[in-house]
């Protein structure tokens, strides 16, 4: 390809990036400029073809597209299998989650990916996801509740700090703080011996139950990793380390070193759009919704998709399709009314003095006249013959 058509292609109305994969696919090959214009003129009639009619019922088709296949969907859940088992709902229960916007999935998952420098390393792989994996304090050592001193002493085990590349200090100083921040117990005193590698909590008030109830607290605190994440699973796939993670953490494993932010996921799609904004959150439904049909070898056409994770996501939040959300703030009363809680919208409508002035499909169909797209969409309005214009 000479210099001649790298100029046409630059010049061309096409998006940068179309542009890029085009210098790409055209890399070493003969092409003239005709050839080119011939060629783009076809795309460009292909696409006018492929482009919804006016007065489509574009949303009923969508839906139909989605919904008939959806009926056909096994209820399941997937097992990774690894050294603990992570399990992902996927098929109808999965799609239903998507639909629905749910605050956090039933089984909430990350699929991490590392820079260059750790994805062929076994060792490194296992470095990241231990400051990934939440590890309780029992993990560390052992802890022995003296009942005659009152106090839980904490024998830390020097091996397994040097395994998981922890320093005694770092544990003496985390786990009292993170027991008063985050399991919200502040009723102690603790000191730590780094000699010996013991640390020793107090309850203040001196009763067994106060005791105990601290020992609960100390064997459970997190004291390296993330809290969220419960379990992290190291596999190789097509000749690099992937780390899949039971729990979801974006913004923490973010900050992760080692950790490659631009291919990392999480399935928690409210999480995706209050960490990385609601365009991420689109593509987030869209590419879920398709690996959840195309797992079970549905294949529907991405537009109809794309429609619904617009209509989601056009208000700048991730809304559901119910009546908390799309279903449940349409304009017209009646449209609402055939959803969900007729009686509710119907008496709420009645007080408000609200009218409907028949738009919608839904609508439309309930008074029995014809709904106002396609066809039904022409207005013919006839001239009367005594007027000369």
């Amino acid at each position: 390809m000479d210099e001649s058509m790298l100029t046409v292609i630059h010049a061309a109305d096409l998006p940068e990036r179309t542009k890029e994969e085009l210098i790409k696919d055209l890399e070493g090959k003969e092409i003239t400029a005709e050839q080119f214009a011939a060629i783009m003129e076809s795309v460009e009639r292909e696409y006018r073809l492929t482009r919804i009619e006016p007065c489509e019922a574009c949303g009923v088709i969508a839906a139909q597209s989605l919904g008939e296949p959806g009926t056909q969907m096994t209820m399941r859940t997937f097992h990774y299998a690894g050294v603990a088992e992570i399990n992902v709902t996927l098929g109808l229960p999965r799609l239903i989650e998507i639909m629905d916007a749910r605050k956090e999935p039933s089984t909430p998952t990350m699929t991490i990916h590392l820079e260059p420098d750790y994805l062929a390393d076994r060792d490194k792989a296992r470095e990241v996801s231990w400051q990934i994996e939440a590890a309780p304090l029992h993990e560390f050592g052992d802890i022995v509740t003296d009942m005659a001193n009152m106090r839980v002493e904490m024998h830390v085990k020097k091996e397994v700090c040097d395994k998981r590349k922890i320093s005694l200090a770092e544990i003496m100083e985390r786990a009292p703080q993170k027991i008063r921040e985050r399991r919200h117990y502040r009723d102690f005193e603790s000191e730590g011996n780094a000699a010996d590698g013991v640390i020793t909590f107090t309850p203040k008030n001196e009763s067994y139950q106060n005791l105990f109830q601290l020992a609960d607290h100390i064997r459970n605190v997190i004291v390296q990793g993330i809290d969220d994440i419960e379990r992290v699973v190291v596999r190789k796939e097509g000749g690099e380390y992937i780390l899949y993670t039971e729990g979801s953490n974006l913004k923490d494993v973010f900050e992760v070193e080692g950790v490659d932010t631009s291919r990392t996921r999480t399935n928690n799609i409210n999480e995706i759009s209050q960490i990385l904004g609601i365009e991420a959150a689109r593509n987030a439904i869209i590419d879920e919704m398709k690996n959840t049909l195309g797992e079970q070898g549905i294949s529907v056409d991405v537009r109809h998709i794309m429609l619904i994770a617009d209509m989601m996501c056009m208000d700048g939040e991730v809304k559901q399709i119910g009546r908390h959300g799309i279903a449940g703030e349409k304009e017209s009363v009646l449209s609402r009314a055939a959803f969900e809680v007729t009686v509710n919208h119907l008496l709420d409508a009645a007080v408000a003095r609200e009218s409907d002035i028949l738009n919608g499909v839904t609508e439309n169909v309930i008074v029995g006249q014809p709904i106002q797209l396609g066809t039904g969409d022409i207005r013919l309005i006839a001239k009367p013959l005594n007027q000369e214009n």
